[in-house]
């Protein structure tokens, strides 16, 4: 029997919350812990697992906890690094599980805990980050104990912005950036990611701040892309490590955690209702339920104008205040145009209305979609037409930006998107 404890950061301060015990993934259960269930502030770690006395199931401590982890080839990696099962979640849940996205930390009974520190990263070493790709990610994770959901390359890094430098968190110290690189057939994706987040912001869409790493490499391919995460806040009180002001967390979950949905369904393959299932997810747990059920509409009707159809349910969060008494819809992020890239999908990730084909999909099926989340159709509409009149505008400004700071490919790429989404992104002369 192993048992995984679950920590949980309130108010700037650790607190047990319960533990994972089991001898196999497959009867791994999770409980809260008597003597937090007894204090009158507890909240749930998430909304499929509200407070109870009774041990969870397997299936449901999986679909949250594993939720926690890398996926594809980066997990891969690194359970191959660790020497264990990439099937096996919790012994990569206990090597990770120090800094996950969120405010959750897990650490395994009786397994020495790493000293809180950070490691400054040479030019060289950050180079090679964006040249190595995914294997490079996987080894700074592991040293790192970072736990970071998602099947792409990326790893969190702190940094320190007087120095303009680069650090590697050790043992449970934050990190305040999410980095990520550039995919090896898909070398332009950094670009087209920032180009995309840009745009969303020039139509004033709640998104993360970005930035482009310069890795000093004149190849457009060696280079990262840098999100703030939105989950780490600094404070007054923030306490110091390695000489350095450390930001606290905010706790997170994406909607297939919240919805208690697998990562392996994150896609709406079959049509299930995902959209009626996100928007009544806001209407009953958003602390704004109106401002962020159009939130949630404007991000969705934002991807499908650019053609992102890998806007799954695992690319939309909930963000929690530093008590977890409020809940609110988490900034846009992982959002780009996958529709120019030549054999990618052009299915999206869930229906909208009664179809998933970008060329299928029409004005009607936005009304349709509409109704379907208990919105009014005549202002979800209204809204869409006003995004797609003023895109053209705000990708055409979001490239200058992007080409004034060196990034030479940018009128390409919005070229690219334009054509590859030509009903819907008309160009203005």
């Amino acid at each position: 029997m192993r048992v995984l404890d679950v920590w949980i950061e309130i108010n700037g301060s650790g607190r047990k919350v319960g533990s994972i015990s089991g001898s196999h993934p497959s009867d791994a259960v999770f409980c809260y812990a008597t003597d937090y269930l007894g204090d009158a502030g507890a909240r749930p770690v998430s909304v499929s697992l509200p407070l109870q006395e009774e041990p969870f199931s397997p299936a449901q401590t999986k679909n949250f906890f594993e939720g926690l982890l890398p996926e594809g080839f980066t997990r891969r990696s690194v359970a191959q690094w660790m020497h264990v099962d990439e099937n096996d979640y919790l012994s990569i849940l206990s090597g990770l599980g120090r800094e996950c996205l969120g405010a959750l930390q897990i650490m395994e009974e009786g397994k020495p805990q790493t000293e809180s520190s950070y490691e400054k990263l040479t030019s060289e070493r950050v180079l090679a980050l964006a040249k190595e790709g995914t294997t490079a990610s996987a080894e700074l994770v592991i040293k790192a104990h970072l736990s970071l959901t998602g099947a792409s390359g990326k790893v969190g890094l702190y940094l320190n912005e007087k120095e303009n430098a680069w650090y590697l968190p050790r043992g449970s110290a934050p990190s305040t950036h999410i980095l990520k690189q550039s995919h090896v057939r898909l070398l332009d994706i950094v670009a087209n990611e920032q180009l995309c987040l840009m745009t969303a912001k020039n139509l004033g869409l709640d998104v993360p701040d970005s930035f482009i790493v310069d890795t000093g490499s004149d190849s457009s391919e060696d280079v990262l892309f840098a999100s703030r995460r939105f989950d780490r806040v600094f404070s007054e009180n923030s306490m110091v490590i390695s000489g350095m002001k450390v930001p606290g967390r905010l706790h997170q979950e994406d909607f297939a955690q919240a919805l208690g949905i697998p990562a392996s369904g994150k896609y709406e393959t079959v049509r299930q209702g995902y959209v009626k299932k996100m928007f009544d997810l806001l209407r009953n747990w958003s602390s704004n339920p109106m401002q962020d059920q159009l939130k949630l509409w404007d991000t969705i009707v934002f991807d499908y104008l650019i053609g992102n159809t890998d806007s799954h349910l695992k690319n939309f969060s909930l963000l929690y205040s530093e008590d977890l008494k409020s809940i609110r819809m988490a900034p846009a992020y992982d959002i780009l145009s996958t529709s120019v890239y030549e054999g990618t999908t052009r299915e999206l990730s869930f229906f909208i209305g009664s179809e998933n084909r970008l060329e299928h999909i029409t004005r009607a099926s936005f009304e349709e979609a509409a109704k379907e989340a208990g919105i009014r159709v005549k202002m979800a509409m209204d809204r869409f037409d006003q995004m797609k009149e003023a895109l053209p505008g705000a990708l055409a400004l979001a490239a200058e930006q992007l080409s004034s700071q060196g990034i030479s490919h940018a009128q390409q790429l919005r070229q690219r998107i334009v054509k590859q989404n030509c009903n819907e992104i008309e160009t203005k002369p």
